[in-house]
């Protein structure tokens, strides 16, 4: 089964996912590909940090299940392993979130969101985004919710991180056969 988290930036993918996997064994994150430089203090197994020809280059064997361009990087996800026997969670953007549905139908869709767009707010400026990127972060993140609605996924809030990891275990297991 594939699991796809999406949301805006600063509402805490990356700390409901890790708490996610860390819960459940049989879940397997991927990782994604970027070209964007890292960002302080960030860990260096967030991303596979590569050149945008190399990123290109993946492209045109068709190596991703899902790439995009954000703010004039871009962000993929390689396919995951074939046979696998774990449950893979992809942490991505709702335009991969998009190409990874239109591909694989029966994929688990689930947004996270930020309590108010004041708590992304201060948790994007925490994170040590600079001003003008906090500003453009918040003014697609209703844009990215209007598009996972319309692709029917399940919205889940990010105000206390137990909850929201309890929320979205609850969901993936209605979506595992019985």
């Amino acid at each position: 089964m594939i699991i796809v988290i999406s949301g805006p930036g600063g509402v805490g993918k990356g700390t409901v996912v890790a708490r996610l996997i860390k819960s459940d064994p049989s879940l397997w994150l991927s990782t994604s590909w970027t070209t964007r430089e890292p960002r302080p203090g960030e860990s260096a197994d967030a991303y596979t940090f590569v050149s945008r020809a190399e990123f290109e280059d993946h492209i045109a064997r068709d190596g991703f299940l899902e790439w995009a361009e954000f703010l004039d990087n871009l962000y993929g996800t390689p396919y995951p392993d074939p046979g696998s026997e774990v449950d893979v969670v992809l942490e991505i953007d709702v335009q991969g979130m998009a190409q990874v549905q239109a591909r694989e139908p029966d994929a688990v869709l689930i947004f996270l969101e930020a309590p108010s767009p004041d708590a992304q707010r201060q948790r994007l400026i925490g994170r040590g985004d600079p001003p003008d990127l906090v500003e453009q972060r918040l003014a697609r993140a209703e844009e990215e919710a209007a598009s996972a609605r319309s692709m029917q996924a399940h919205f889940v809030v990010n105000d206390r991180i137990d909850d929201a990891v309890a929320d979205i275990v609850a969901i993936i297991e209605a979506a595992r056969p019985a």
